[in-house]
């Protein structure tokens, strides 16, 4: 039982995401290049991304005492069901508009002795959403540096359903779902017209009391089409209400795939 809520906890804090397989924000990710720039002047990117993160901290769910976790992605990752991350921005000049999705599916099964059940499936969902703007203060052939503000959407929920035993058939839903304001930083700088390095940092609060996300990258642009990124990142949240705590931090390596258009 102990374990299933372990597991469902670690849901809750990817995200980002988006856990660890996960999921919150590579942003910078879409810009580690100068795409092809269109007629009307705007340049689009996407960018499909992995997060091999681990995790740790506390989390409460049904009111129940709180479990402090400190997992690696090798633990985390026979539990993952399914998992999307990308990002995707429009940039014009100075002037960018941006967003990053992560959602992931996890589920764990326990078997439990005694009269009350005989097995405890747990099944958690999260989904991080990020929308935002940015203006470069610094903006050279090379690279460019923009201060952005923006704000995240989470929702996590778990289900624990019980099977034989007097508990048979009963199950429970906990979750929450909060918004948090975030203002930072973003950018990178070509080395070679094929190399480059990006980041960002991103701090706020609103539902949760924090919510920060910082990471590096090295890229390598391939054509006018296609780059490849591989960074750290790292993410944290604290969020807690009526027994639902939330308050994790998840880091690991990432790797990116941009596509300009």
């Amino acid at each position: 039982m102990k374990n299933g809520i372990v597991y469902a906890a670690i849901v809750c804090g990817i995200l980002s995401t988006g856990t660890a397989v996960q999921a919150a924000d590579m942003t910078p990710m879409v810009t580690e290049q100068k795409p092809v720039e269109t007629k009307s002047g705007w340049e689009f990117t996407v960018t499909p991304y992995f997060w091999m993160a681990g995790l740790s901290g506390d989390s409460g769910l049904f009111g129940l005492p709180t479990v402090h976790m400190d997992q690696s992605f090798s633990d985390i990752l026979p539990n993952l069901d399914f998992a999307f991350m990308a990002t995707a921005e429009a940039r014009n000049g100075r002037y960018s508009f941006f967003g990053d999705i992560i959602y992931t599916k996890l589920s764990a099964d326990a078997t439990a002795r005694g009269i009350f059940t005989n097995n405890v499936e747990v099944t958690s969902k999260t989904f991080a959403g990020l929308l935002g703007a940015g203006y470069a203060i610094i903006d050279e052939p090379n690279g460019h540096l923009d201060v952005v503000a923006g704000a995240r959407l989470w929702s996590a929920n778990t289900r624990i359903s019980f099977s034989g035993g007097v508990l048979d058939g009963v199950s429970r839903d906990d979750g929450a779902t909060w918004v948090d304001g975030l203002v930072g930083v973003r950018g990178n700088y070509f080395f070679t017209p094929h190399i480059f390095t990006t980041g960002w940092g991103l701090i706020g609060a609103g539902g949760a009391d924090l919510d920060w996300d910082v990471g590096a990258g090295l890229g390598y642009k391939f054509n006018e089409t296609f780059s490849a990124i591989a960074g750290y990142r790292a993410l944290g949240v604290d969020y807690s209400n009526d027994g639902f705590l939330m308050d994790i931090v998840q880091q690991g390596p990432i790797l990116g795939l941009a596509i300009h258009f």
